[in-house]
């Protein structure tokens, strides 16, 4: 005759219950810490190479009216992890229009690409960590900020395109950039101190 099992301790779920989760909490946080020493020097680095890539035109640049006007007050948050979710989307964007074969010919191409890999690099950590927090599921993505980045910068390409990707509607777009990367150490620099 079988013995039947011995009924465990509701309190020794609990203990198991913690631990598990205890667990869970330290593989996310080291799987995130690595990127704050990167955070303090990303986006400076980054405008550097920005700057470094694009010299001065030859000719001013008349005022180009883009209407790719960004409300940055919605990027506002203390939320680390929508912090680390609007900064992925923002990099993926801004890799998507500077890999563009159309980029001007006074653009000073290893810097670009010193930019892009840079950009790459920390992508991928970004989704290192937001694989290893499993934030996707667990933390609902503002849509709202997600379509407006989104919109924001369809209207850079669509700007290029009307624009026939000159090297002045290129100009407005590195400064775009400029400031992306600008609001970038500022929701890095919120959200990790």
């Amino acid at each position: 005759m079988a013995v039947p099992a011995s009924p465990q301790h509701p309190r020794g779920y609990g203990i198991l219950l913690l631990t598990l989760l205890l667990k869970a909490l330290a593989t996310t946080a080291s799987a995130c810490n690595h990127l704050r020493p990167q955070d303090a020097t990303f986006s400076h680095d980054s405008l550097q190479l920005l700057r470094d890539m694009a010299p001065t035109l030859p000719q001013l640049c008349p005022q180009h009216n883009a209407s790719c006007s960004f409300n940055d007050t919605i990027l506002d948050t203390s939320n680390t992890q929508q912090a680390d979710k609007t900064t992925h989307d923002i990099l993926q964007h801004l890799f998507k229009i500077l890999s563009s074969p159309s980029t001007p010919a006074h653009w000073n191409d290893s810097q670009r690409q010193s930019l892009l890999n840079r950009i790459h690099r920390y992508t991928q950590h970004l989704e290192q960590c937001l694989d290893s927090s499993d934030t996707r599921s667990r933390t609902r993505w503002p849509r709202n900020l997600h379509l407006t980045i989104k919109k924001h910068f369809s209207c850079l390409h669509t700007f290029l395109q009307d624009n026939d990707y000159s090297a002045c509607a290129w100009e407005h777009v590195r400064l775009q950039a400029r400031a992306w990367f600008l609001h970038i150490h500022n929701l890095t620099g919120n959200t990790r101190t």
